[in-house]
């Protein structure tokens, strides 16, 4: 039976009827990263790509180049080391995360209308209940995204962290809503922002909730997603392998949905 369904997903693969949908947003150079206050510590360097040859004279017949990125930049993972809350669990680098935890299906809770009505829209518990409600119930060992349509503002740093004197303002979770999903068994969230939380979240109790809590628990984060508005709100399953980095606090990665 499980050859036959492996055989099944092949030819669905190749026939185009099952699809594979990019979540992963341009790696370069103009890649928006998180400026942290001074007050926070240091903050992760812009990309940079360095030549190292081009079809000349270091290096006649290839093209190769080296890159100078933090862990967090781009379309990332987080590994529960990356939070001080879970850097005591075993497993809990990129090198040494089960690859089997880089696979598993997903829900995505649409609330893209709320977020273009509010940039500081936080996701409630009583949201996500309606969303169940409407859906079915969120599983063990699933994905959680939150979709804002907050991907179309990637063009820039500016419009991303969408930040003023006040601070950054964009949609993301309540410790609430992230202590509710983690009753439900997940095995990790994710959204559309820079981050996996919220821009008013270092105000929350506690400070960054969906990494507090997240990685307290042992699970993984997904932040600056891609065209979630292609996924279904289930049925979909999500490939998010991080680089094998040792002792990885997490990695840019190409995050990609199968739908029928």
């Amino acid at each position: 039976m499980t050859a036959n369904t492996l055989a099944s997903l092949a030819s669905a693969l190749i026939s185009g009827s099952v699809k594979v949908v990019d979540l992963t947003a341009p790696l370069g150079p103009d890649t928006p990263v998180l400026y942290l206050p001074p007050q926070f510590g240091k903050n992760t360097p812009k990309v940079k790509v360095h030549t190292i040859s081009e079809y000349n004279q270091d290096g006649p017949f290839w093209a190769w180049n080296w890159l100078e990125l933090g862990e967090h930049t781009g379309t990332h993972f987080d590994a529960p080391c990356h939070w001080i809350t879970g850097k005591d669990h075993p497993n809990n680098t990129t090198d040494t995360i089960p690859p089997q935890n880089f696979v598993a299906p997903v829900n995505v809770i649409d609330r893209s209308k709320e977020a273009a009505a509010n940039p500081d829209y936080l996701l409630t518990v009583e949201s996500i209940k309606e969303w169940e409600a409407q859906n079915g119930a969120i599983e063990a060992g699933s994905w959680v995204l939150l979709r804002t349509d907050w991907y179309k503002r990637n063009g820039s740093t500016e419009t991303f962290l969408n930040a003023d004197e006040n601070g950054p303002h964009s949609p993301g979770p309540t410790a609430e809503a992230i202590e509710y999903l983690l009753t439900k068994g997940i095995i990790g969230w994710g959204q559309e922002t820079i981050g996996t939380d919220a821009g008013s979240a270092g105000g929350m109790n506690p400070p960054f909730p969906a990494h507090n809590l997240m990685h307290k628990a042992n699970r993984y984060g997904l932040a600056s997603l891609s065209n979630l508005d292609q996924l279904p709100a289930k049925g979909a399953v999500l490939i998010a392998a991080p680089l094998k980095f040792v002792k990885g606090t997490g990695s840019p990665v190409r995050a990609l949905a199968l739908i029928a």
